[in-house]
């Protein structure tokens, strides 16, 4: 089999435009932890349950490990410097966000998209990843619009034109 290239690889994979998340976690010594992820997936509504996938030089990844909880929040269109901030090496990313706290103590950021308070049920060695699957305990959504991914870029969902729904019928 021959090598693939691995730049190449990655422009591939950006072609699948994401949503951006940032995972908020409590470390077992009180710490919040938080950082952007675009990997994020619904996996199963009975039971309800996600996965998302983090860099195994991820210098969280212990902790992550470790901890029993952790929330998705799921990004608005008009939070780019969140996602950045929580992207960075920054030693407290925390600084200057506003936070509430969910129902299992998990640092949830206000004004986004959705949050989904998860139990951290398994995680699973994927590459050079490791695969964290949460089952669902609570969420909320809103109706703003999400702030997406694609080509290495920040990108935003419109309504495509073929969704013209007042003229369609159920055959």
């Amino acid at each position: 089999m021959t090598k693939l290239d691995a730049r190449e690889l990655r422009n591939c994979f950006g072609k699948f435009a994401t949503g951006i998340t940032v995972i908020t976690s409590v470390a077992k010594h009180g710490a919040k932890i938080g950082l952007t992820v675009n990997s994020f997936s619904s996996l199963s509504i009975d039971p309800p349950m996600i996965l998302w996938s983090l860099d195994n030089r991820s210098l969280n990844l212990e902790e992550l490990k470790e901890a029993s909880h952790f929330a998705v929040n799921v990004l608005a269109s008009d939070q780019v410097e969140i996602s950045n901030n929580f992207a960075s090496p920054a030693e407290d990313k925390f600084r200057g966000i506003e936070t509430l706290e969910g129902q299992f103590g998990m640092p949830l950021l206000k004004d986004t998209v959705a949050f989904l308070e998860c139990i951290n049920v398994h995680q699973y060695p994927g590459g050079d990843h490791t695969i964290f699957v949460g089952e669902v305990r609570d969420f909320a959504i809103t109706n703003k619009k999400p702030l997406l991914y694609a080509n290495g870029q920040y990108g935003l969902a419109v309504r495509h034109p073929s969704n013209n729904y007042s003229e369609k019928t159920d055959t």
